[in-house]
């Protein structure tokens, strides 16, 4: 199948796609704790009579059982070497199956792993590991790729150019995200649409964790945003516990009872995930029968994204400033620190001029006597650490850019492509090939362009070179190429010429590097903000400024008053309505100076500075400041603070495990210096932890015990696949106060059961039990008799510090 043939077929119809597959292979007889992938291959008679009946109940779309296939995962059950024989077998097997009557897609999911910038994956190696499934896949005859309940945008991208640079078949692309609409790794479907339609996927939506009604608000949400169809594929509701069986609480009747509303939403591909059998399959293709699709409203997005935000172009949109300040140019201190490969003022420069109001930052790390690519991808690292504001990468050097891209986690802005010939021939492809926004630099191969003409001529050309890659008006910004005045008093106003001709002629958005018009006079501010003004009335979008310039915001805020572009104005008034603004106060870096050393401690857990704790700690000891006092004072009140951030979805997972990390460097620097009492108070509750039987899935486990470790529980994690026995045999060993149980799979959160049953045989009636996994909540835990549902890691920690109070003599544990 082409993407063509995709599109073409998604133009005329909704497609269905299969329902699930893992509570299928249960129900025909698979049993816990083995490999699916395998079992399905000694049990073939079953995948075909559980594919054939979604194709009878109308499926046309089926998913190759492939779902944990991928090296990582296969390599769990002793069966890493077998990755290409198993997908093959697994494609094949479907393809026979679906025959004429449908497609079979190829499915890639988690690796169970985080990928870097935020986590300890390396992105070419997760790139490797889902090339050897697409491999193999292909080799199996798929129809195209299926790259599902993805959990981390990162590991999504990964996939997606795995499959990008192995063949150019379509891919679809679906996300999990919860209630709040955020992934895991707190990822939201708007900047995740715009990253992958970007990147080249055929279709994006979400799958799994909720039922159809929360689908149907997150496809409205994003549909006006889509150049692609949109993909649906909800849960059967919740799962409940009937007997010793796990059953979801939706009929087919009432699950099909939503296809109205998910297509008129602006779904073009509906299906069903846990809990769905062929019945819900056969409601639902009856109920869309009658329904028409609505295909993408729009061919192109004036955007840029990270793995958590995004940015919007356009005459209607908010003016946006690209932060300057991450540029080695004139800052020796920057300079020295990345001489010697240190982040600290980077990640100050990041976190600054996004307190400052900056949509964008612009990093730049050209300096001589440094690895170039190696440098710009630990500050892009950095840089995406201490916030979720797009980057404008800003590189002349071709390798650098295209490292740049494939690693960074959203879809970034190209700063910049020239009419100069090289710069076409590299960069247009580089930029092209991770579906970037790029600015247009009307500069030839001849130099600077001294009349409007030559400037629009230039303009016409690299937009012409750029169409033939795909590109649009709405996805280049154009610069208006801004000389000093003190050199030519008119170059100015050819800037000003060059802006509204871009702007009102030709329809795309503008930029300039506003600080160029100033250089070499005196009182810089003035002329800049003079400039602006100018620039604003002419239709300029963007600007490559200092953020931290509060003349420049008060100009900008007012602009976008004025025009129309503040909705309501509410930007304004939440800048200036609280307190009158002089201009003159301390900005933020100067007040991060002023800082107290242990007040710098508490912001580096704050911030998850791990490079800088331990040099702030050993100030703080050398001014006087006591070890207990830090832990007491300082260290617990940031990891406190940082859970407060969480729960209001201020801070996501990759936030919470930078700070986690960086308070256990605080703490290992203290050890030496703690008294007695103090270390003494640590350690004194125990939690065993394990995921059930049966279930290999544990990044949220991991992450649960690094915040429980970090507030000085003694932790004793007995990883995954275990059975009831062995963790009650490890919780009697180790004298457990709690027992935490986790399960990822519906078929797997049963066997919860068994090890509370098994304690309360064993008479251990003293221990607690905290139960939390993505299929199970509050009702659950009381059904089965737990004490407690954890809906994510600092609720686990509130929830045993609870459960321990009394039974521990820790000020750290029972504050």
């Amino acid at each position: 199948m082409t993407i063509s043939d995709f599109n073409r077929i998604l133009n005329q119809k909704i497609i269905i796609l299969d329902g699930a597959m893992g509570t299928q292979l249960a129900a025909n007889g698979m049993p816990f704790g083995v490999c699916p992938e395998q079992w399905i291959l000694e049990h073939p008679a079953v995948l075909k009579s559980i594919q054939q009946k979604y194709l009878e109940a109308g499926a046309e779309l089926l998913y190759v059982p492939s779902f944990g296939a991928n090296r990582f995962k296969l390599e769990e059950f002793g069966l890493g070497h077998r990755i290409s024989e198993i997908n093959q077998e697994l494609a094949r097997l479907s393809k026979s199956i679906v025959g004429s009557k449908g497609y079979a897609f190829g499915d890639i999911a988690p690796t169970g792993h985080f990928v870097a910038p935020y986590g300890d994956l390396p992105f070419e190696e997760a790139v490797t590991v889902y090339k050897e499934q697409v491999a193999a896949l292909l080799a199996g005859g798929v129809d195209g790729f299926i790259i599902e309940t993805m959990m981390d945008i990162q590991e999504t991208r990964a996939a997606v150019i795995a499959v990008k640079e192995s063949c150019s078949l379509p891919i679809m692309a679906s996300m999990t995200f919860d209630e709040s609409m955020r992934t895991l790794s707190g990822n939201d479907p708007l900047s995740a649409l715009i990253t992958l339609q970007a990147l080249g996927v055929a279709a994006f939506g979400c799958n799994c964790s909720t039922g159809p009604k929360n689908m149907v608000t997150l496809i409205k949400r994003i549909k006006p945003h889509a150049t692609i169809p949109l993909l649906a594929k909800p849960n059967a509701g919740m799962p409940q516990l009937v007997g010793d069986q796990t059953v979801f609480d939706m009929t087919p009747e009432e699950f099909a009872g939503f296809a109205g509303e998910l297509a008129q939403a602006g779904a073009n591909l509906v299906g069903g995930c846990c809990g769905t059998t062929p019945e819900h399959i056969r409601a639902l293709a009856g109920a869309i029968a009658s329904c028409s699709p609505l295909p993408p409203q729009i061919e192109a997005i004036s955007a840029v994204s990270s793995s958590r935000a995004s940015c919007f172009f356009g005459p209607t949109e908010p003016f946006a400033i690209i932060g300057e300040r991450i540029n080695p140019t004139g800052k020796p201190a920057l300079q020295a620190e990345l001489r010697e490969d240190k982040l600290g003022i980077v990640r100050e420069m990041a976190a600054n001029q996004a307190v400052q109001g900056a949509a964008l930052l612009d990093v730049n790390v050209g300096l001589s006597g440094i690895d170039e690519t190696s440098t710009m991808l630990k500050v892009i690292t950095a840089a995406c650490e201490v916030g979720a504001t797009p980057l404008c990468i800003d590189s002349t050097n071709s390798e650098v850019m295209e490292a740049a891209l494939r690693f960074y986690p959203g879809r970034a802005l190209v700063n910049s492509i020239s009419a100069e010939k090289s710069r076409i021939e590299e960069m247009l492809p580089i930029a092209a090939r991770y579906g970037a926004m790029f600015v247009l630099l009307p500069l030839a191969d001849s130099g600077i362009p001294e009349t409007l003409a030559e400037r629009i001529d230039l303009i016409k050309h690299v937009y012409d070179e750029a169409a033939k890659y795909g590109y649009t008006k709405l996805d280049i910004v154009v610069d208006c190429l801004i000389m000093t005045v003190s050199s030519n008093q008119q170059a100015a106003m050819l800037s000003l010429d060059t802006i509204e001709w871009s702007t009102r002629e030709f329809g795309v958005s503008t930029v300039c590097g506003l600080s160029n018009v100033s250089f070499g006079m005196p009182q810089r501010n003035w002329i800049n903000a003079g400039f602006l003004g100018m620039a604003l009335g002419r239709g300029l979008n963007l600007a490559i400024a200092n953020p931290e310039s509060e003349l420049l915001n008060g100009l900008i805020s007012a602009s976008d008053v004025v025009t129309g572009r503040d909705y309501k104005m509410r930007s304004y008034v939440a800048r200036y309505g609280k307190s009158e603004v002089s201009g003159t106060g301390t900005s933020p870096v100067e007040k991060q100076k002023t800082l107290s050393p242990q007040q710098q401690v508490f912001n580096d857990v704050l911030e998850g500075n791990e490079e800088g704790i331990a040099q702030h700690i050993t100030n703080a000891l050398s001014a006087g400041i006591s070890a207990d006092a830090l832990v007491d004072e300082h260290l617990i009140p940031a990891i406190n603070r940082v859970g407060e951030l969480y729960d209001s979805r201020e801070y996501f997972l990759p936030q919470l495990i930078m700070s986690a990390d960086t308070m256990r460097l605080g703490f290992e620097t203290l050890e030496p210096h703690l008294t007695k009492q103090c270390a003494d108070s640590r350690n004194k509750a125990v939690i065993v932890m394990a995921t059930v039987e049966g279930d290999i899935h544990d990044i949220g486990k991991n992450i649960v015990i690094l915040m429980l470790r970090n507030y000085g529980f003694e932790v004793v994690d007995l990883g995954k696949d275990v059975p009831a026995s062995h963790i009650i045999e490890e919780a009697k060993k180790h004298g457990a106060n709690i027992i935490g149980l986790s399960a990822l799979m519906t078929t797997t959160m049963v066997k919860m059961t068994e090890v509370i049953k098994l304690a309360r045989q064993e008479k251990l009636h003293d221990i607690k039990f905290i139960i939390g996994g993505a299929v199970v909540d509050q009702r659950y835990a009381e059904l089965i008799g737990a004490d407690a549902y954890a809906a994510d890691a600092m609720e686990a920690v509130r929830i045993a510090k609870g459960l321990t109070i009394g039974n521990c003599g820790g000020h750290y544990i029972c504050h």
